[in-house]
C-alpha cells in the first residue's frame, strides 16, 4: 500500500531523502557552508552534490542563505517543530477536505489515537476544552465593544 502523505508534501513541495538529510544537518548546526557541511560528516558526497541540493532547498523556500565569501552561509528558515507544525496542519485540512462529513476524518482520528495511547485522548480532550475556551473569550470580547452603538459626548 502507498503512502497517501510524504511527511514533507504539502510544507516542503516533497522533499528528498538527500534534502531532509542536509535540513536536519543544518538543524542541529545552525547554520553552514558547503565545505562545513562536507568537513563535519558529509564525506560522501561529492562538493557540487550537496551544492546544488542546499541549492534546491532554497528555491524551495526551506532555507536562507547569505553571501560569504565566494560561498554561501545557509540557514533553515523554518524550525523542525515549525516545518511539522504546517505539515501536521496541512495533512488534517486535507484529511477534513477529503471528505462530504468531517466527523468521519475526526472519528478516525480518535480511533487511532485511542489503538495508540489512552493518554492522547485525554490529551485531545484537554486540547479542545482550552480551544472552548479561547473561543468563547474570543466571543465574549467581540460582545464587549459594539461599533453600532455610538459614544457619548459630555459625561460628566
Amino acid at each position: 500500500m502507498h503512502r497517501i502523505f510524504h511527511p514533507f508534501r504539502s510544507a516542503a513541495r516533497g522533499l528528498g531523502p538527500l534534502e531532509q538529510r542536509l535540513l536536519e544537518a543544518l538543524w542541529a548546526r545552525g547554520s553552514a557552508t558547503v565545505r562545513e557541511l562536507l568537513e563535519h560528516g558529509y564525506h560522501d558526497l561529492a562538493y557540487t552534490t550537496v551544492m546544488t541540493t542546499l541549492d534546491r532547498l532554497y528555491k524551495k523556500n526551506m532555507l536562507c542563505r547569505e553571501g560569504e565569501g565566494r560561498a554561501f552561509r545557509y540557514t533553515p528558515r523554518f524550525s523542525r517543530e515549525e516545518l511539522h507544525r504546517e505539515v501536521a496542519s496541512n495533512a488534517f485540512r486535507e484529511l477534513l477536505d477529503a471528505s462530504p462529513a468531517s466527523s468521519l476524518p475526526l472519528s478516525f482520528l480518535v480511533e487511532i489515537l485511542g489503538e495508540r495511547d489512552a493518554q492522547l485522548l485525554d490529551d485531545l480532550q484537554k486540547l479542545v476544552a482550552r480551544k472552548r475556551r479561547e473561543l468563547i473569550q474570543r466571543e465574549a470580547g467581540q460582545k464587549d465593544v459594539d461599533p453600532r452603538e455610538p459614544e457619548r459626548e459630555g459625561r460628566g
